[in-house]
Protein backbone atom coordinates (compact mmCIF):
# COMPACT_ATOMS: atom_id res chain seq x y z
CA UNK A 1 0.00 0.00 0.00
CA UNK A 2 2.77 2.39 0.72
CA UNK A 3 4.24 1.30 -2.60
CA UNK A 4 1.36 2.84 -4.16
CA UNK A 5 1.05 5.79 -2.33
CA UNK A 6 4.31 6.73 -3.03
CA UNK A 7 4.25 6.01 -6.85
CA UNK A 8 1.07 8.48 -6.93
CA UNK A 9 2.82 11.50 -4.95
CA UNK A 10 6.02 11.00 -6.61
CA UNK A 11 6.52 13.87 -9.23
CA UNK A 12 7.06 12.24 -12.27
CA UNK A 13 3.87 10.18 -12.36
CA UNK A 14 2.06 14.17 -11.06
CA UNK A 15 4.00 15.25 -14.07
CA UNK A 16 1.92 12.85 -16.47
CA UNK A 17 -0.90 13.43 -14.53
CA UNK A 18 -0.92 17.02 -15.79
CA UNK A 19 0.29 16.41 -19.27
CA UNK A 20 -2.57 13.87 -20.10
CA UNK A 21 -5.44 16.61 -18.23
CA UNK A 22 -3.94 19.35 -20.48
CA UNK A 23 -3.79 16.97 -23.46
CA UNK A 24 -7.51 15.84 -22.64
CA UNK A 25 -8.46 19.55 -22.04
CA UNK A 26 -7.13 20.42 -25.51
CA UNK A 27 -8.82 17.77 -26.91
CA UNK A 28 -12.37 19.21 -25.35
CA UNK A 29 -11.81 22.65 -26.29
CA UNK A 30 -11.06 21.58 -29.80
CA UNK A 31 -14.26 20.10 -29.93
CA UNK A 32 -15.78 22.76 -28.64
CA UNK A 33 -14.54 25.21 -30.90
CA UNK A 34 -15.61 22.63 -33.64
CA UNK A 35 -18.70 22.26 -33.04
CA UNK A 36 -19.57 25.55 -32.66
CA UNK A 37 -18.02 26.46 -36.38
CA UNK A 38 -19.79 23.46 -37.40
CA UNK A 39 -23.52 24.83 -35.87
CA UNK A 40 -25.44 28.00 -37.41
CA UNK A 41 -26.53 29.18 -33.70
CA UNK A 42 -23.00 31.05 -33.59
CA UNK A 43 -23.03 32.13 -37.08
CA UNK A 44 -26.63 34.15 -36.51
CA UNK A 45 -25.94 35.32 -32.99
CA UNK A 46 -22.06 36.07 -33.47
CA UNK A 47 -21.06 36.20 -37.08
CA UNK A 48 -23.64 38.15 -38.84
CA UNK A 49 -23.60 41.03 -36.44
CA UNK A 50 -20.04 41.87 -36.74
CA UNK A 51 -20.28 41.69 -40.23
CA UNK A 52 -23.14 44.26 -40.33
CA UNK A 53 -21.35 46.02 -38.04
CA UNK A 54 -18.20 46.20 -39.96
CA UNK A 55 -19.35 46.20 -43.50
CA UNK A 56 -22.32 48.86 -42.72
CA UNK A 57 -24.59 46.67 -44.50
CA UNK A 58 -27.49 43.77 -43.94
CA UNK A 59 -26.29 40.39 -43.35
CA UNK A 60 -26.61 38.34 -46.75
CA UNK A 61 -27.05 41.64 -49.01
CA UNK A 62 -24.21 40.13 -51.65
CA UNK A 63 -26.67 36.67 -51.77
CA UNK A 64 -29.77 38.97 -52.22
CA UNK A 65 -28.03 40.67 -55.00
CA UNK A 66 -26.50 37.79 -56.92
CA UNK A 67 -29.48 36.35 -56.95
CA UNK A 68 -31.67 39.72 -58.31
CA UNK A 69 -28.74 39.30 -61.11
CA UNK A 70 -30.17 36.05 -61.88
CA UNK A 71 -34.14 37.32 -62.06
CA UNK A 72 -32.86 40.79 -64.27
CA UNK A 73 -31.11 37.89 -66.90
CA UNK A 74 -33.90 36.57 -67.67
CA UNK A 75 -35.44 39.00 -68.83
CA UNK A 76 -32.98 39.34 -71.80
CA UNK A 77 -33.96 35.72 -73.12
CA UNK A 78 -37.46 37.34 -75.43
CA UNK A 79 -39.14 34.55 -73.86
CA UNK A 80 -42.39 35.12 -72.04
CA UNK A 81 -42.13 32.18 -69.73
CA UNK A 82 -39.08 33.65 -68.71
CA UNK A 83 -40.54 37.11 -67.84
CA UNK A 84 -43.10 35.26 -65.82
CA UNK A 85 -40.53 33.15 -64.02
CA UNK A 86 -38.79 36.34 -63.21
CA UNK A 87 -41.72 37.70 -61.66
CA UNK A 88 -42.19 34.83 -59.69
CA UNK A 89 -38.13 34.79 -58.58
CA UNK A 90 -38.37 38.66 -57.72
CA UNK A 91 -41.33 38.12 -55.57
CA UNK A 92 -40.11 34.66 -53.97
CA UNK A 93 -37.05 36.87 -53.48
CA UNK A 94 -38.90 39.55 -51.50
CA UNK A 95 -40.74 37.20 -49.42
CA UNK A 96 -37.50 35.31 -48.65
CA UNK A 97 -35.91 39.04 -47.19
CA UNK A 98 -39.14 40.35 -45.36
CA UNK A 99 -38.98 36.77 -43.39
CA UNK A 100 -35.22 36.92 -42.74
CA UNK A 101 -36.22 40.73 -41.30
CA UNK A 102 -38.64 38.53 -39.33
CA UNK A 103 -41.82 38.82 -40.64
CA UNK A 104 -43.95 35.85 -40.31
CA UNK A 105 -46.72 34.89 -42.30
CA UNK A 106 -47.67 31.18 -44.63
CA UNK A 107 -48.14 33.17 -47.80
CA UNK A 108 -46.76 36.51 -48.92
CA UNK A 109 -50.12 38.09 -48.92
CA UNK A 110 -50.24 37.62 -45.05
CA UNK A 111 -46.73 38.92 -44.59
CA UNK A 112 -47.66 42.35 -46.73
CA UNK A 113 -50.86 42.57 -44.79
CA UNK A 114 -48.23 43.21 -41.52
CA UNK A 115 -46.46 46.47 -43.28
CA UNK A 116 -47.17 49.86 -43.44
CA UNK A 117 -46.21 52.76 -45.56
CA UNK A 118 -43.60 53.50 -42.65
CA UNK A 119 -41.57 50.54 -43.15
CA UNK A 120 -42.35 49.84 -47.05
CA UNK A 121 -43.16 53.33 -48.91
CA UNK A 122 -44.40 52.17 -51.70
CA UNK A 123 -46.68 48.81 -50.27
CA UNK A 124 -49.39 50.20 -52.44
CA UNK A 125 -47.23 48.99 -55.37
CA UNK A 126 -46.09 45.96 -54.20
CA UNK A 127 -49.88 44.49 -53.79
CA UNK A 128 -50.46 45.19 -57.20
CA UNK A 129 -47.46 43.60 -58.35
CA UNK A 130 -47.79 40.66 -56.05
CA UNK A 131 -51.17 40.23 -57.41
CA UNK A 132 -49.63 39.89 -60.91
CA UNK A 133 -47.63 37.24 -59.62
CA UNK A 134 -50.65 35.52 -58.48
CA UNK A 135 -52.14 36.35 -61.97
CA UNK A 136 -49.41 34.69 -63.46
CA UNK A 137 -49.26 31.59 -61.49
CA UNK A 138 -52.86 30.89 -61.29
CA UNK A 139 -53.71 31.84 -64.95
CA UNK A 140 -51.59 30.18 -67.25
CA UNK A 141 -53.13 32.37 -70.23
CA UNK A 142 -52.14 35.54 -68.48
CA UNK A 143 -50.20 37.44 -70.96
CA UNK A 144 -47.03 39.22 -69.78
CA UNK A 145 -45.01 42.00 -72.14
CA UNK A 146 -41.60 42.69 -71.63
CA UNK A 147 -42.47 46.04 -70.88
CA UNK A 148 -44.63 44.92 -67.96
CA UNK A 149 -42.26 42.74 -66.79
CA UNK A 150 -39.52 45.51 -66.69
CA UNK A 151 -41.95 47.82 -64.70
CA UNK A 152 -42.90 44.77 -61.89
CA UNK A 153 -39.05 43.85 -61.61
CA UNK A 154 -38.46 47.75 -61.38
CA UNK A 155 -40.90 47.71 -58.56
CA UNK A 156 -39.46 44.95 -56.74
CA UNK A 157 -35.87 46.54 -57.26
CA UNK A 158 -37.34 50.07 -55.46
CA UNK A 159 -38.81 47.81 -52.77
CA UNK A 160 -35.04 45.86 -52.06
CA UNK A 161 -33.45 49.38 -52.14
CA UNK A 162 -35.95 51.26 -49.59
CA UNK A 163 -35.08 47.70 -47.36
CA UNK A 164 -31.48 48.63 -47.97
CA UNK A 165 -31.17 45.30 -49.52
CA UNK A 166 -28.66 46.53 -52.37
Amino acid sequence: MNNIFSIITSATFLFYLKIAFIIIGALFLLGIIFLLLKNSWLKRRFFEDWTEFFIYRPFGVKKTFKQWSKVLKRLDTGKEADYKLAVIEADGLLNDVLKKMGYKGETMAKILEQLDATILPNIEQVWKVHKIRNNVVHDPDYELRLEQAREVLGIYEKTFRDLEMF
